[in-house]
């Protein structure tokens, strides 16, 4: 016994503690350095640790023996104390790390991005950087993207002047209606967005949904060794005359990181609300049995909006070769929407005119909550570049609706001679699950394979009752209620094969994806069932022909199904003479695109498309009854539609400091059907958009951008926009603190010119509308970065809901 204890405290005394303090070229403390210490024989570690807020370290329980101390902090030149023998406790004291930044600057200095950056396969918006995307919300940053025309009289994004546009948010799809997304993307604050990529032509790799392409939105989330994180606020308020009080929007958002050795944790936070103001007039007329009718309506909306989101995401190194990582998100939004609407009827019979009149009162109010959760596994193989992922997916979705629609009658003297009371309550729920496995494996040096499996499961639950206040109790409205529920399961296989030929680079691939869905209409029970196999290649190659020039030539066949509330069969009512129809019967449209482009250094780059659509998705539905004088909004596939357009891109460096980034498209659209609703249709038109970036670096940390970007009158199905769509942005950042600290004041649409004017035109419907919204608004913006901030970036993923979640809304 007594040697034991002998024994034991003579252990005791050879176990030493080593101290000290990591500090940069200023003596500032670092926090959260790795701070190894390894055996000077060998190599293997014996302890491993971080500094703490103070930069100090404590290493204790350490035999005697001979070490090296390694200290590394991403941002900062990774420091070794080499060979020393430890027989004692030793303090180091304060070690200075060389900050890499400095030696970067001692070598060169780099520019910032630019907003809008070219890259072989997509066009990237770098919202983080860019000072005339402050304040802006997803939707307004949209419209500043080259290619991209923001429709909000009909709540839908056009790529190249086509619709069916794949949205993504981190690579995963949204599924929801196209007002609903429309909602989501007015919440979605700059603050929270890293970059926007748009892909006109996505490999075989991606679901093959969106006929368009796809537009993914990349949230902030910053993994890399060490603690860091940001916290910004802005506000913006309207500038135009005779506005309604409130009309404003602020956001409040919060990110924090900390990376380990074998852990990452991110997580983001984010407060917004988002007010805003609307002005439609509608003119139209109809005619019936020696009754001439003209409609001049006008609907003042005002629009409020507030929402909560949170993500929070881990993930476990378990080695050097596999990665293990969940990832919740979630929030919870509402929108009310008060509505006041003036209709102006007068009535021609026999040369004698009457007038009459109605007003419409009408709010909503629409809470929303969406959640998702992902679970993720990815092997790299000793094999360079060899790579398995896996994904498993669940996103939810719940809505409800409530809406209110009071309306006077007036007869020619303004007297009320009717009032109708109508109230509609809608709940809406959609699930998704899905699962992805994904398989890299390059052949060779210039031969690389990817194969991959998904499958999903969607199903939506939308109850609707439409009910009217008749001799004081509200009766259900025979017609316009409704219960509609749809399924759809789609299982999916692809393979990619690329080769690198030196001059020539070719990537082809095919993509099979079957197809099983039904909607069920509950209140009659009723049917619709679409099953269908496609198949849906891909061809890429690039000709280098020489250094700096490289041709492009693609093709892809793409697909764009219909959404539940497109196939939902019952009536929306809007008012007493307009009502929006769903059509069960509505096919898929199918596309097929070609593209030829020529860049020079990547920047220089000039492209050729075309693309063909088969039952294209359009407003070809809508219909005029004249003996009712109801107007039936509702969609339907039409023959075809073509699309021709022609692309242009130039950056040009005025000087070091001064820099235009410029893009310029030219588009020929044309729809043709042989009989559409009883009557052959062709309409086409030729149009153009331009974009304008400047981006201007001044001394003590000043920067200036402006944007300036021009939509031209242009032809969408029957719709025919009628005027020049323009706006002018202009930003100011001043940094302090070694950029940690920026303020952004930014001016949007400075000239009030972004608005809709357009007509509709087809058999008896003869349509005029203008639609006004603000758009005009001034941003301030405060954020501080702290932590390290000179992270790297960290291992990208794409989840298996990552091309549907957006398809409830096409």
């Amino acid at each position: 016994m007594t040697c034991l204890l002998v024994w034991g405290n003579s252990f005791a005394q050879n176990l030493h503690t080593i101290t000290g303090k990591i500090v940069d070229e200023k003596s500032v403390a670092i926090p959260f350095a790795v701070t190894q210490l390894l055996n000077a024989s060998d190599s293997t570690k014996v302890k491993v640790l971080s500094t703490v807020i103070d930069g100090g370290f404590k290493i204790d329980q350490v035999k005697d023996g001979v070490y090296v101390l390694s200290i590394s902090v991403v941002g900062f030149k990774t420091k070794k104390i080499e060979r020393f023998v430890l027989n004692g406790d030793l303090q180091m004291g304060a070690i200075k790390l060389e900050s890499i930044t400095k030696q970067l600057n001692e070598v060169s200095i780099s520019g910032k991005k630019p907003f809008v950056e070219h890259q072989i396969d997509k066009t990237v918006l770098n919202v983080e950087n860019s000072i005339v995307s402050t304040g802006s919300t997803a939707l307004e940053l949209l419209e500043k993207a080259p290619g991209v025309q923001v429709d909000k009289q009909n709540e839908r994004i056009l790529l190249n002047n086509k619709s069916g546009v794949m949205v993504m948010i981190d690579g995963k799809n949204n599924f929801l209606p196209n007002a609903d997304l429309a909602v989501y993307l007015s919440n979605l604050n700059s603050s929270q967005i890293a970059t926007i990529e748009i892909i006109s032509n996505p490999s075989s790799k991606y679901d093959a949904a969106g006929t368009a392409g796809i537009i993914n939105i990349k949230l902030k989330k910053n993994k890399a060794f060490g603690t860091n994180g940001s916290v910004s606020s802005t506000y913006r308020n309207a500038i135009v005359a005779n506005l309604p009080r409130n009309i404003y929007a602020s956001d409040l958002n919060f990110n924090i990181n900390n990376r380990n050795e074998k852990w990452n944790f991110y997580s983001n936070a984010n407060a917004s609300k988002n007010n805003n103001f609307s002005n439609l007039s509608l003119e139209r007329t109809t005619s019936s049995d020696g009754l001439q009718s003209a409609f001049n309506q006008n609907f003042q909306k005002i629009y409020t909006g507030s929402r909560l989101a949170a993500k929070l995401g881990a993930d476990y190194y378990v080695n050097e070769k596999t990665t293990i990582g969940v990832m919740l998100d979630g929030s919870t939004s509402t929108r009310k929407l008060d509505n006041f609407s003036q209709t102006f009827i007068s009535e021609t019979r026999a040369d004698a005119i009457t007038n009459n009149s109605l007003q419409l009162f009408s709010n909503a109010n629409t809470p929303n909550k969406n959640y998702s959760a992902n679970f993720n596994v990815k092997h790299d193989f000793k094999n360079e570049g060899a790579s398995l992922n896996f994904d498993a997916d669940y996103s939810g979705f719940d809505y409800s609706g409530l809406e209110n629609f009071n309306t006077d009658f007036y007869n020619e003297n303004g007297v009320i001679n009717n009032q109708t009371f109508i109230r509609n309550d809608s709940k809406t729920a959609i699930d998704i699950f899905a699962s992805k496995i994904d398989f890299t494996w390059p052949i060779s040096k210039t031969v690389k394979l990817e194969t991959g499996l998904k499958s999903s499961f969607v199903r939506t639950d939308n109850d609707f009752l439409s009910s009217a206040l008749l001799n004081n109790e509200w009766q259900n409205i025979a017609g316009q209620s409704n219960h509609f529920i749809y399924k759809e399961n789609v299982n999916a296989a692809y393979a990619n094969f690329s080769k690198d030929l030196g001059k020539w680079q070719i990537q082809a691939g095919i993509r099979a994806e079957h197809t099983n869905a039904t909607g069920a209409l509950i209140t009659n029970n009723t049917e619709a069932d679409q099953k269908y196999l496609s198949l849906f290649p891909t061809v890429f190659v690039n000709q280098k022909i020489s250094e700096n020039s490289n041709l492009r030539y693609t093709y892809g066949r793409r697909i764009d199904r219909p959404n539940y509330q497109q196939l939902n069969p019952f009536n929306f009512y809007m008012d007493p003479y307009t009502i929006q129809q769903g059509n069960p019967y509505l096919k898929p449209q199918f596309t097929n695109n070609f593209e030829l482009s020529y860049s020079y250094k990547s920047g220089f780059s000039i492209s050729l498309a075309y693309s063909k659509v088969r039952d294209l998705i359009l407003d070809s539905k809508t219909a005029q009854n004249d003996s009712t004088r109801i107007v039936t909004v509702g969609q339907g596939n039409i023959g075809s539609g073509q699309y021709y357009s022609a692309g242009l891109y130039f950056p040009i460096s005025v000087m070091k400091w001064w820099s235009f980034q410029n893009n310029f498209n030219l588009f020929y659209n044309k729809f043709n059907d042989n009989n559409l609703e009883g009557a052959p249709f062709v309409l086409s038109k030729l149009s153009y958009n331009f974009n304008i970036t400047s981006s201007i670096t001044l001394p003590h940390d000043w920067s200036i951008e402006t944007n300036f970007w021009l939509n031209s009158p242009r032809v969408r199905g029957l719709e025919t926009t009628t005027i020049y769509q323009y706006a002018l942005n202009t930003g100011l950042q001043k940094s302090f603190l070694n950029k940690a600290l920026k303020f952004k004041l930014n001016f949007d649409d400075i000239f009030a010119t972004n608005y809709w004017k357009g007509t509709l035109n087809y058999q008896n419907v003869n349509l005029q509308a203008q639609n006004k919204y603000v758009n005009r608004r001034v941003s301030f913006n405060v954020s501080y970065s702290f932590g390290n901030q000179n992270v790297k970036s960290a291992r990208s993923r794409n989840t298996a809901t990552e091309d549907m979640k957006n398809r409830a809304g096409g």
